[in-house]
């Protein structure tokens, strides 16, 4: 599947004004979409014939944290740890040892922003040799504990070092035989690999370059060592909508995109999954992912599940490309100019057709308030308010009869089917609330009990 010569042109126009306006080096693109790259695209100041392409590394800073939050998560899915853990039930030793594993994954837990020393993106790492002592001592706590997001490059040097403590073996070797080998992602590593570029600042005021400083950040590593390309990220991105069953599971890369700790900045429009940024677009578009920045190199990585859609950005600079607002505009251009086709309606199978939940569809009623109960495909149930307001969820069926809800006001609450004597359905009882065919309906158990209405 390919993208139309205009959606293309309009996409290269966008990276080349980016490139020419941010004074970038060079600067590299992809589109992915429903899971497959369908555009590249890549500028670079010694012109066409020296662009990167898809298989040239770039430094990609913080969206490290991301894989390091996969490789948590897949210690969570395995029951060796929870995510309401403090991080000293596991890894002792450090001075963030109360945190919750929660706290850390998004960046709740109230501890300082940057680890002791000289600007630790800038020097070796081999000036904070391990995560015990990443603070001054007495100076790690900033802000009380899960009250809102503080951004953290120390609690992802945490994060690291708990997996390394519990596979017995460095999160970079981890993270190889967990993660970049099942996804195809041969070109992500710890340290650069050619080909790769260099990275530089440009001053300013004039057009005049200074090569950036590569280091090895040590313990700091999980916060923002990798390097990688477009090619290996777009398939990570792919992974990041989807899932995968080598890695992890579709609704756990549902969990970590969702929201889990208060906005950013006091922003409603920015917010923090696990392990993952949140936004929101001015057009509205909800994206997932994560940016990047080291000395020398901006990176973004953003989805958009609602439109099948993912971006990826990898610049050689250490200021003057907003790389964020270029993924975005990447994943708009293409939503805009080639608008995903809708899938067929299909029927319901003989299976989910079930005469007895077909009966459970249609009219329902909290007190006097309207609603409508839908059967869909895995016989899971739909409800949506048939007024002007209420709350809607979905409902995953469980083995027992009952459903739990997916989403909205009623996410995680359980929706039962109250039955009479003599089999037929009286009402249905959400998280206590009654709902009945009939507003107020006599014959159910109403709370408070109903008198019959009158003029």
């Amino acid at each position: 599947m390919s993208l139309l010569p205009s959606t293309q042109r309009a996409l290269l126009h966008r990276i080349a004004t980016a490139q020419a306006q941010g004074r970038t080096p060079s600067l590299a693109a992809a589109v992915v979409r429903d899971g497959e790259t369908v555009w590249t695209g890549a500028r670079s100041m010694l012109g066409d014939s020296h662009a990167p392409d898809s298989g040239t590394q770039y430094r990609i800073g913080s969206i490290t944290k991301t894989f390091v939050a996969v490789l948590v998560m897949r210690l969570r899915d395995e029951g060796l740890i929870d995510l309401s853990d403090p991080l000293e039930a596991h890894l002792k030793g450090t001075q963030a040892g109360p945190a919750t594993i929660h706290q850390l994954l998004t960046h709740t837990a109230g501890i300082g922003a940057e680890p002791r020393g000289p600007w630790w993106e800038r020097t070796p790492g081999t000036l904070r040799p391990d995560v015990e002592t990443l603070y001054v001592e007495d100076t790690q706590t900033v802000l009380p504990a899960g009250r809102r997001h503080h951004y953290s490059n120390p609690g992802f040097a945490y994060l690291g070092a708990l997996v390394e403590r519990l596979r017995g073996a460095s999160w970079g070797e981890v993270l190889l035989d967990e993660v970049l080998r099942p996804l195809g992602m041969d070109r992500t590593t710890l340290l650069p690999e050619a080909p790769h570029a260099g990275g530089f600042a440009v001053h300013p005021w004039a057009d005049v370059m200074l090569p950036e400083p590569l280091t090895d950040t040590g313990a700091m590593g999980p916060a923002g060592q990798l390097w990688s390309t477009t090619g290996d990220l777009a398939r990570f991105a792919a992974f990041l909508a989807a899932g995968h069953d080598g890695v992890l599971g579709a609704d756990t890369v549902e969990e970590m995109r969702t929201p889990a700790a208060p906005p950013a900045f006091g922003s409603w429009d920015a917010g923090q999954g696990l392990g993952v940024q949140l936004s929101r677009t001015p057009e509205g578009r909800l994206i997932a992912g994560h940016s990047g920045s080291m000395p020398g190199f901006l990176a973004s990585l953003h989805l958009s599940v609602e439109d099948g859609l993912a971006s990826v950005v990898l610049t050689n600079v250490t200021s003057g490309t907003t790389t964020t607002a270029v993924a975005n505009d990447l994943i708009r251009l293409v939503a805009e100019h080639e608008p995903r086709i809708p899938e067929p309606w299909r029927p319901l199978s003989d299976e989910d057709a079930d005469p007895e939940l077909l009966a459970l569809t249609g009219p329902w009623y909290w007190g006097a308030n309207p609603y409508t109960l839908h059967l869909r495909a895995g016989r899971r149930l739909e409800l949506t308010p048939l007024g002007a307001a209420g709350r809607a969820s979905r409902f995953l069926p469980n083995a027992d009869g009952t459903w739990t809800g997916l989403d909205g006001y009623y996410t995680g609450e359980t929706l039962r089917v109250h039955h009479d004597g003599d089999g037929g359905v009286t009402h249905l009882d959400l998280a206590t609330f009654v709902l009945t065919r009939s507003p107020y309906d006599p014959d159910a158990p109403i709370p408070g009990g109903v008198d019959g209405w009158t003029r």
